[in-house]
Formats: structure tokens, C-alpha cells, sequence
């Protein structure tokens, strides 16, 4: 099969032939439709995830169709056209048990632990616990962004933030999740702010249905949050950072309405990931604040049930779809500061 091999943390990766990659017996092999290009992945390549080993193909954020799977899956078989979790949980441990697959201990990623979805075909495991079926007549193009962005957003929210109408919401960060986020929250009834640095960015969240927009600038984290006070008429309900910024993260904190919810989504990674936060505010108005790390496969259904209704409209979060062998500029974009931030880049191997 052709892949997007990289062989040097930081070197352009290459398009190359490899053997095909060998069916797990509780797993699957897919064959990819599309694949999601996705920041995780341009830290993949950076050498910032320390599950990485070379050589190393990418790729999280994915559909495709089953064309193999082992002698122990149950619920599959060849031809069904899936999506996964980025979060390939055992199913089996304590953690799994409770129904917190997003958190399982033993969990595997594609594009992480093991060779991902920038290629033709993938390797998956413990399938029975983590394929989710796609509906009907959905495209491939915009199912590739579910496993990721889409229900990380998704859960960060509903679960999470426990967004009700007329709260007000503020997104940080309007890159992929971010941008999904401002669709869901309003969807929920929200009234959403948007922030972002990129002009391109903050009138994608506009158009997505934010009912504002700040451009933070240079201000500091507690200049940005004051204005964001003013903005939502006291302080948002919730605030989701979307960025992986140590400076946002407090800004999301300090942007809150006394018992509000910060929830965390964008990685702080290397010396960002351990930042000083306002404990003081978080105690003192009795504040909550959330990790959140993707979606398990059982939570799904509402969500997609939700696009069927029309409610959520993933398929316009799709931006340049390309080939394979397009995929190492669209993963260096990344790097670029503003590039590749507006709409999701889609590999079609």
C-alpha cells in the first residue's frame, strides 16, 4: 500500500510503498476513504508525542470500509463502511466498563501508538468497541472529521459545559475544534463569541453562527478576558479552549461568569503543559474545569442523529480536499503561523 512515511521528526515526510499492515485478531483493516488533517498530527511529526516511533505514518481522523477483520470481531464485517474514535479503547478494564472509553489506560491511536491513516489501508483494534457505523449517504469527506474535531467539540459541550439555550459560550481558538464548536453550542441555543487572531478564522466563526467575534491582539490574557466580561454581559457560562495556549487557558478561566465551566480541549505540550491558572477565581466563584479527550463510539448516536435532523452540518467544516501525495504540504501548512486554520484539509489517498 502507499503511505505518508515519516522517517525524520521534522523531515518531510515522503510518499512510499510498505506492505499491507496485518489484520489484529479483535481488530479490523480498513480501507481508507478519507483522512482528516489535523494539528495532532503536524505535533506527531514535530516529534512532541512521545508515543511516536520511526518510522511513523500519520493520520487519526478517518473513514473508511472494512476489508478485513479478525477471527474474534463479532459485530463487523467486510464491507461496512465505518469511522473511529480517535481513541481506540480496550473495552475490557474498569475504566472501559464505567463507559469512560475515552479514557481507557490501555488504549491505542492511530497515528500515535501505531501507523495512522495517511495511507490506503489501516489497522484498528478492538473493533467490537470502537467502529461506529456511518449513516447512509453521508460522505466520506466530512465523516473523517467526526473521529477527532467534530465529537471532541461535541462531548466537550454537551458533557462537559452542559451548554443550555441562551447561555453564553465563548470559543478560543477557532481552528478545527474551534470552529465546531461555535456550530454546536449555537445549535444548542446558545449565543457564542469566537475568538481568534486570524481575520480568515473569525469570519468562518460568523458565518458558522457565532453571534460575536474578538480579535485578542497583543492585549494580555487579562485584558482579553475583561473585554470577553463585557461582551457576554457578565461573563460566559462556558468557555472552551481550543487553542493549546497556556495564555488562552487563562483567559478562558478568567472570562467566566461566577459557577461557570472552562472546558480544556486544545493540547498544551512540552514546557505549555503545565501553566499557572487562576485557582484563586476557580475557588473563590466556585468554578469548574474539565479536560476533555474525545468521544467514545457508544456516545455517538446522538450526535449523528443530529446531523440527520439537519441540526449539525459537519460537511461545511470541509475545506481543500487532496491527494497522497499533497498530504506533507497540507501537514507542513500546519506549522505555518494563520495557514491551513479555515476548514478541514482532507486526504483522499
Amino acid at each position: 500500500m502507499r503511505v505518508l512515511l515519516i522517517e525524520e521528526l521534522g523531515a518531510r515526510p515522503a510518499v512510499v510503498e510498505v506492505p499491507d499492515p496485518v489484520c489484529p485478531d479483535d481488530g479490523v483493516v480498513l480501507q481508507v476513504e478519507a483522512t482528516g488533517v489535523c494539528r495532532s498530527d503536524w505535533h506527531a511529526w514535530q516529534g512532541h508525542d512521545d508515543s511516536v516511533v520511526l518510522p511513523h505514518v500519520p493520520g487519526h481522523e478517518l473513514a473508511g470500509t472494512v476489508v478485513t477483520a479478525g477471527p474474534l470481531v463479532r459485530r463487523w464485517r467486510v464491507g461496512d463502511r465505518v469511522t473511529v474514535p480517535f481513541v481506540c479503547a480496550c473495552g475490557t478494564c474498569p475504566t472501559c466498563r464505567s463507559g469512560e472509553q475515552q479514557v481507557c489506560p490501555h488504549q491505542t491511536q492511530p497515528g500515535f501508538t501505531h501507523w495512522g491513516s495517511f495511507a490506503e489501508l489501516v489497522a484498528l483494534h478492538h473493533a467490537d468497541t470502537n467502529l461506529v457505523r456511518l449513516p447512509d449517504g453521508m460522505a466520506a469527506t466530512t465523516a473523517a472529521g467526526l473521529g477527532c474535531r467534530f465529537a471532541t467539540a461535541y462531548r466537550a459541550l454537551t458533557v462537559h459545559g452542559r451548554v443550555r439555550t441562551d447561555d453564553q459560550v465563548v470559543v478560543l481558538g477557532c481552528g478545527g475544534v474551534g470552529l465546531s464548536a461555535v456550530m454546536i453550542a449555537r445549535s444548542l441555543g446558545a449565543r457564542v463569541a469566537g475568538v481568534d487572531t486570524s481575520a480568515a478564522a473569525r469570519a468562518a466563526a460568523l458565518e458558522l453562527g457565532a453571534d460575536a467575534v474578538l480579535d485578542p491582539g497583543d492585549d494580555s490574557p487579562e485584558e482579553v478576558a475583561g473585554r470577553l466580561v463585557e461582551l457576554t454581559g457578565g461573563g460566559a457560562h462556558v468557555s472552551v479552549e481550543a487553542l493549546g495556549d497556556p495564555r488562552t487557558a487563562v483567559t478562558g478561566v478568567l472570562a467566566l461568569r461566577r459557577r461557570g465551566r472552562h472546558v480544556q480541549v486544545g493540547l498544551l505540550l512540552g514546557a505549555h503543559s503545565r501553566p499557572p491558572l487562576p485557582m484563586d477565581r476557580l475557588i473563590a466563584w466556585e468554578l469548574e474545569l474539565y479536560g476533555s479527550h474525545g468521544m467514545a463510539a457508544h456516545e455517538y448516536p446522538a450526535m449523528l442523529a443530529a446531523i440527520a435532523e439537519g441540526r449539525l452540518s459537519p460537511d461545511r467544516l470541509v475545506g481543500a480536499v487532496v491527494g497522497l501525495d499533497e498530504a506533507a504540504d497540507a501537514l507542513a501548512a500546519l506549522g505555518e503561523p494563520g495557514a491551513a486554520r479555515v476548514g478541514m484539509t482532507v486526504v483522499v489517498p
